[in-house]
């Protein structure tokens, strides 16, 4: 049995996608567990470029196939126009497998979504506003609608019914906005719901007994250790567990079938809304590696906010997940820079302190402590070994890893999958 699963560790967009399609070569299974389609990871492959948000990156690799988890919320509009788009371009969309327990995101969740965040205004949460919060509210209060019950014809109308009784309440004496109206959603949903029944299956099952078989089952997380519910800058953070917990309860299946813990993060930070984020540059330096990286969301299009390397942030994320390796992408984005700084530890009202503070008031009161290393001149996209990197470019790298208490498994010198160094193989740690 080998599981490994890739997390983010910082506030996601950290190339997860990447590295999953990276993996997933040498998967039976590639697995998504959380999230919804608030999730952005850019492919690239072969120069062609793919931006998914809800199919699971390891679509284009696994053996067997993409399997979406009873953990993930769906939007079925979203799903079919990337699924449409996946096979225009000649992939095979057809071992894309479903949970039958999944919830579905439906049209009144995207427009409560906005309701509570244009009721917020200044204190807005910065959402997706792709109705991922108000999906799992329902999942939590117990209303929510599953692919299961999207198949039954009954089911889904009696369901369907009683929900928008509740949710037109809201909108139209809470909001002051106009009622949806019950046919307007019950005839496409329910037809979205037969086109996705080839689809559908218990995902539990078929995962516990491929890892029983010995296959190699890949994990795809969705958005970061710092935007978990729990763990996370809370309520600055997503609807789900982010990190690998979640994987657990999210697919269905025991926390001892998980060996591997992959966090992934990039040579600096960034995080998209709203939030704390202690090492933000608000400068040039910040800018640059803005316009450099290309830091802006792929679900959103919004400028991504940027800062320093945050090891105080990553050994939370190493310790909430369990991460025993490391991947570390855009190394190349500091190629050309004077110099480089990562945050080692946090001045909390004159103390210095080495951990992640729950509290946002006292998470904006930190200053972070940095260490100043020098960067490097040298073009390293093209570099496929550790030995062949600058000397400053490996000390950056060890210097992290030493931080974070964590041994680096591949480094990314570039967005294409073969721009990837390989220190140690994930698969056999």
């Amino acid at each position: 049995m080998t599981a490994v699963a890739v997390v983010g560790s910082q506030w996601g967009d950290e190339g997860k996608g990447k590295n999953t399609d990276f993996l997933s070569k040498d998967a039976s299974f590639a697995v998504r567990s959380n999230g919804g389609n608030n999730a952005g990871h850019t492919i690239d492959i072969d120069g062609q470029e793919f931006k998914m948000r809800l199919i699971p990156s390891g679509i284009f690799a696994a053996g067997k196939g993409a399997v979406i988890g009873n953990g993930v919320v769906i939007n079925p509009e979203v799903m079919f126009g990337e699924l449409a788009n996946l096979e225009k371009s000649g992939i095979d969309t057809s071992k894309l497998r479903i949970s039958n327990r999944a919830h579905i995101i439906l049209p009144y969740h995207i427009l409560q979504d906005k309701y509570q965040e244009e009721a917020k205004g200044d204190k807005k949460i910065g959402t997706t506003q792709n109705g991922i919060g108000p999906c799992y509210m329902d999942k939590a209060s117990r209303i929510g609608i599953r692919v299961c019950d999207l198949l039954e014809k009954d089911t889904f109308e009696e369901k369907l019914r009683a929900n928008l009784k509740v949710k037109n309440e809201l909108f139209t004496k809470v909001y002051g906005k106009p009622a949806l109206k019950f046919e307007d959603i019950f005839d496409q949903y329910y037809e979205y719901g037969q086109k996705m029944k080839k689809y559908v299956t218990d995902t539990s099952v078929l995962i516990n007994d491929a890892l029983d078989h010995n296959e190699k089952v890949l994990f795809e997380g969705a958005q970061g250790t710092m935007l978990d519910i729990d763990e996370g800058t809370y309520p600055y953070v997503t609807s789900s567990n982010t990190i690998s917990g979640g994987i657990c309860s999210g697919i269905g299946m025991g926390a001892n079938r998980l060996n591997t813990v992959i966090g992934v993060c990039k040579a600096y930070t960034t995080r998209v809304g709203e939030g704390p984020f202690p090492t933000e540059l608000l400068d040039e330096v910040g800018d640059r590696i803005r316009e450099t990286a290309h830091e802006y969301g792929t679900v959103t299009g919004r400028p991504r906010r940027v800062g320093w390397f945050d090891s105080v942030a990553l050994r939370h994320a190493k310790r909430v997940s369990g991460i025993n390796g490391l991947s570390l992408n855009l190394l190349d984005v500091f190629s050309g820079f004077d110099t480089i700084k990562i945050a080692t530890a946090y001045e909390l009202d004159g103390k210095k302190i080495d951990y992640y503070p729950a509290s946002l008031k006292e998470l904006y009161r930190c200053k972070p402590v940095y260490e100043e290393l020098p960067a490097w001149n040298e073009d390293i996209t093209q570099v496929k070994n550790y030995e062949d990197l600058p000397e400053n470019a490996k000390k950056f790298l060890h210097r992290v890893s030493e931080l974070v208490g964590v041994p680096l498994v591949t480094v990314s010198v570039g967005p294409d999958r073969e721009q990837t160094i390989v220190l140690k193989n994930p698969w056999e740690l």
